[in-house]
């Protein structure tokens, strides 16, 4: 038998530290490092759909971060100064929304309904971001439903 809380606590941490390890990833990239940064992004005919740059990373980042703070916090492992209970549940619905978009995709480049399927971006879309994107889509509806 579980404690009451143990499972969303679980969830909580897994998908904090999930959130966390991509906000590092993308803290690289904008500090100029190259591992896997030319699979992360979508091409057409061969070339990069956009090349984000360091401001537009550091956002992505800061929101990744935010993240991980929403799911502890929601979880109640953490307490944010101010926040309150109905923002966090706003919050941790957003996400879930945004990551379940992230999985549907733009019909063209990315996600499960994606035309574009001969690319290294386009073969990693399928095996590892977009069920990544779903895995942490599923957990954070988990926090957002009070797992």
């Amino acid at each position: 038998m579980t404690a009451p809380g143990t499972v969303a606590a679980v969830l909580a941490i897994t998908l904090a530290a999930g959130f966390v390890a991509l906000s590092a990833l993308h803290v690289y990239w904008a500090l100029g490092g190259a591992w896997g940064d030319a699979a992360a992004i979508h091409e057409v005919r061969g070339k990069p759909a956009f090349r984000p740059g360091t401001a537009a990373t550091l956002v992505v980042a800061s929101l990744l971060a935010l993240a991980a703070v929403v799911v502890i916090a929601r979880a109640h492992l953490v307490q944010v100064p101010g926040a309150p209970p109905w923002l966090l549940a706003l919050a941790a619905w957003v996400q879930t929304l945004v990551l379940a978009g992230r999985v549907v995709g733009d019909f063209r480049t990315f996600g499960v309904f994606k035309r574009v399927r001969g690319t290294r971006f386009a073969r990693r879309d399928s095996l590892v971001y977009t069920p990544l994107c779903l895995a942490l889509a599923a957990g954070c509806l988990g926090i957002a439903l009070g797992a």
